[in-house]
């Protein structure tokens, strides 16, 4: 008798090695076929960065790939996906359908529509948590209730993940899976096989109407096996002096390799979390400085602040559509769109913010401390509102998450879960400590390489320096002043 055939629906998990919902699934047959559908809401959303979508298509050409090593198929769709996994689970005959879940609110809605239509059509689903260390639903206060504040959740978080280590090592990829054959199947099923709106083969960027020409310059590599390198070059440095072992303070330099690059492998789910935990202990086992342990540990607190981030938005949805803090609904904003233009360009005549917003429109990422300097200077410098920070990063961002990106803009702009209430960050202090010899401001800003460190970093240029690079738009010294005097008007609460 052939065993019974079952569908794992990939979405943000592009891999087969440690994907609990796919071994789940081959562990109960090994007639396992993969699906992902290319969502019709998702491609045509105006925020869909072109750098997520060369990610995506890359990603997707190598699991496939995976997949037809493993033995099976991935079959790639294109459309909404509560018309199209019911249909396909017909289609293949599949009794039951797996994938992992997700936090964010329409994802959680879409698939609450796809199991409904599988049920009713009696096909059996499996879900499960898998792109997090700790579940949403695992972690809680004494209260009972959700963390607000990130200390308390690092420590209560650290404590159950140290206490699971052994259920959190990485799960081997399935092998000797059973293809299914569209010859093969039952006469009911071949119309509805032939009538899936199958591509013959993962798309490109520009097949799907998206451009991006920063490949090369993006740090973040497409691919579960480019990510599992990267994971490797990163943390083997805990035992040799590289980068993991140096990452505090390396991480604050934007001008130093001194990150992972891994963040759009963890967001789109080339990379697990659990492999990246793994890599991290592995390092801690072997480092030879507390100098490097103290740069593992703080790297672990990394992980923990995406974790943070997931678990509040899947208990809060509500912060996806504006601030955390009542108080800051009815923020005066200036909202000038020249101003935000200029920002956006990188063209507002304050060196690190302009190589920082350059970097991120040429390579589709931005250096993380980059990222709290630029959106500091966007919300209490330019007084513009966060939430257009926010869109503006969703549509250049390769790792763009909602949650990750919603909640460091909260924490920038000081309405969300942070018991400090109000935080400036000096661009021109924060270009001396962190690109004291200003190598980041003269990659991206090229027209700059001929003037001086100093000038550069105090963004003091004389006219005749400038060579047509604008003037400063605002002084810091007077904005960051009317900034906390409207700030320190905001009704309390």
């Amino acid at each position: 008798m052939a065993p019974e055939r079952w569908l794992f629906w990939h979405r943000r998990d592009l891999r087969l090695a440690d994907n609990l919902g796919l071994a789940a699934a081959a562990a109960a047959t090994p007639a396992v076929t993969g699906v992902f559908v290319l969502d019709a809401a998702i491609l045509s959303d105006p925020l869909m960065a072109p750098a997520r979508v060369w990610f995506l298509c890359q990603s997707l050409r190598e699991l496939a790939d995976r997949w037809r090593a493993a033995g099976s198929r991935l079959l790639i769709l294109r459309g909404e996906p509560a018309d199209l996994i019911p249909r396909a689970a017909r289609a293949v005959g599949a009794s039951v359908v797996a994938w992992n879940r997700e936090v964010e609110p329409y994802g959680r809605e879409r698939d609450r529509q796809v199991a409904a239509a599988l049920r009713s059509q009696g096909s059996r689903v499996l879900v499960d948590w898998d792109q997090l260390l700790v579940d949403p639903e695992a972690i809680s206060t004494g209260a009972g209730e959700p963390y607000r504040v990130y200390g308390p959740f690092l420590r209560n978080w650290r404590g159950q993940v140290e206490g699971r280590a052994d259920s959190l090592e990485p799960v081997d990829a399935p092998t000797g899976l059973l293809d299914l054959d569209p010859a093969a199947l039952p006469a009911e099923s071949a119309p509805l096989w032939a009538a899936l709106p199958r591509l013959e083969a993962p798309p490109t960027a520009e097949e799907l109407g998206f451009r991006f020409a920063g490949a090369d310059l993006c740090p973040c590599r497409p691919g579960e096996a480019a990510a599992l390198a990267q994971l490797q070059a990163f943390a083997d440095g805990g035992v040799n002096g590289g980068p993991l072992a140096a990452y505090e303070p390396g991480r604050n330099f934007p001008g130093e390799a001194g990150t992972s690059g891994l963040s759009a492998a963890l967001s789109f789910g080339s990379l697990s979390p659990r492999q990246a935990w793994a890599a991290a202990q592995g390092a801690r086992a072997l480092a030879r400085s507390e100098e490097a342990l103290g740069s593992i540990g703080v790297w672990e607190q990394e992980l923990a602040w995406r974790e943070f981030y997931q678990q509040a938005l899947f208990h809060f949805p509500e912060l996806a559509d504006g601030p955390y803090r009542s108080p800051w609904r009815h923020f005066p904003w200036d909202n000038d769109p020249a101003r935000f233009q200029a920002w956006c360009q990188g063209l507002t005549g304050l060196p690190i913010i302009d190589a920082a917003m350059r970097q991120l429109n040429e390579s589709g990422w931005m250096h993380n401390r980059c990222r709290m300097v630029v959106a500091s200077f966007l919300v209490k410098d330019l007084i513009v509102d966060w939430r257009w920070g926010e869109r503006a990063f969703m549509e250049r961002l390769v790792d763009g998450d909602l949650a990750a990106n919603n909640g460091g803009w909260q924490w920038s702009a000081s309405s969300g879960m942070d018991p400090k209430p109000l935080r400036i960050f000096n661009p021109f202090t924060q270009a001396a400590r962190f690109d004291p010899e200003a190598t980041y401001i003269r990659r991206w800003l090229p027209e700059l390489a001929h003037v001086a460190t100093a000038d550069l970093i105090s963004g003091e240029i004389a006219p005749l320096e400038r060579r047509g690079y604008p003037a400063p738009i605002v002084s810091h010294k007077v904005q960051q002043a009317r900034f906390k005097a409207l700030h320190a008007a905001l009704p309390r609460g």
